[in-house]
C-alpha cells in the first residue's frame, strides 16, 4: 500500500478552502487544512466528520503573510508526512473601495494577502513539489481577468496572481511541477458576509462616487443571490489534484468562462502556455 498524497490548503475556515479541503480527503488526500486563527476550524471538522474523512484533515496554523508562520507550517508537515504532493493558495480577502477615499495602506494591505502571500507561501512549498513532482493550484478570480468596479486593489491582486502563475508555469514544468489557476465567479460564502461593510457609512463617505457605489452594491447582492455554492466552486481544485495533466486555468462555471471570455480567449492558458513554454525548452 501506498501512503496518501499529501497537499496544502490554505484559507480553509469557510468557503472553497472548507470545501476544497474535505473533498480532497474524500478524495483520498491528506488535507493540511491551514487557517490564521485555528479556533474557527470547528466549522470544517464537522465538515470533515460529517463525511467520514476526520482522520484525513489535518488542521495547521498559517498566517500567509508571516514568513515564520510559512515555515513552521512547512516544517511540521514535511516533519508528520514525509514531503508534501501539492499545494492549494487559496487564503484571500476582500477590499471594496476606490483608490480616492482608499489609503494606499488599504492597497498594500490587499495586495500583502491576495499576491505577497501567495508568492511567499509557493516559495517555501516549491522545493518540497520539486522532490514529489507535485503542483501548485490557486484560487484566482474573474477578478484577476476582468477588472471590476470598486475592486480595484483586489482586482490588482489578482491580476498578478494571475501574471505571476502564468509566468512561473513553464519554468516549473521544467522541474516536474504543475501550475493550475481557477478562475470563480461569484460564491455564496462568508468571504462576503466577512467584509463586515457598513453600507450606509460606506455611503457616505465616498462623496461623488455614491450613485455609482450604491448601483454597484446593489447589482453584487443580486449576483451573490445566484451563486455557486463553495463545493461546486471547489470541485475544479480537486480536478486539478487528480488529472494527469492539468490545464494552466478553469473557471469554476459556464457563467466564469462567458465572463472571462470578454477579454480572454485562451480560456485554459493552453495557447499561451505553448508559446512561453518554448522558451525554456
Amino acid at each position: 500500500m501506498t501512503s496518501p498524497k499529501t497537499v496544502l490548503i490554505t484559507g480553509t475556515s469557510s468557503g472553497i478552502g472548507l470545501a476544497a479541503a474535505v473533498d480532497a480527503a474524500r478524495a483520498g488526500w491528506t488535507a493540511v487544512a491551514t487557517m490564521r486563527d485555528t479556533g474557527k476550524a470547528e466549522a470544517l471538522l464537522k465538515a470533515a466528520a460529517e463525511a467520514g474523512v476526520a482522520d484525513r484533515v489535518r488542521v495547521k496554523r498559517l498566517d500567509v503573510t508571516d514568513p515564520e508562520s510559512i515555515a513552521a507550517c512547512l516544517d511540521e508537515v514535511i516533519a508528520e508526512h514525509g514531503g508534501l504532493d501539492a499545494l492549494v493558495n487559496n487564503a484571500g480577502a476582500a477590499q471594496v473601495g476606490t483608490i480616492e477615499q482608499s489609503s494606499v495602506g488599504d492597497v498594500r494591505a490587499a495586495m500583502e494577502v491576495n499576491f505577497f502571500g501567495v508568492v511567499a507561501v509557493t516559495r517555501a512549498a516549491l522545493p518540497h513539489l520539486r522532490a514529489s513532482r507535485g503542483r501548485v493550484i490557486t484560487v484566482s478570480s474573474v477578478g484577476g481577468v476582468v477588472g471590476q468596479p470598486f475592486n480595484e486593489a483586489y482586482c490588482a491582486a489578482k491580476f498578478a496572481v494571475e501574471g505571476f502563475m502564468q509566468s512561473l508555469a513553464p519554468v516549473a514544468a521544467t522541474v516536474g511541477v504543475d501550475v493550475t489557476v481557477v478562475e470563480p465567479g461569484a460564491v455564496a460564502s462568508e468571504f462576503v458576509a466577512n467584509l463586515g461593510l457598513d453600507v450606509p457609512a460606506l455611503l457616505a463617505g465616498v462623496g461623488p462616487y455614491a450613485p455609482a457605489l450604491e448601483a454597484y452594491i446593489a447589482r453584487t447582492r443580486d449576483s451573490f443571490g445566484n451563486a455557486q455554492t463553495p463545493a461546486e466552486a471547489a470541485a475544479p481544485i480537486i480536478d486539478a489534484l487528480t488529472a494527469e495533466r492539468p490545464p494552466f486555468r478553469v473557471q469554476t462555471s459556464q457563467w466564469a468562462r462567458d465572463f472571462v471570455s470578454t477579454t480572454l480567449a485562451d480560456l485554459d492558458g493552453s495557447a499561451v502556455q505553448t508559446l512561453t513554454g518554448a522558451w525554456v525548452r
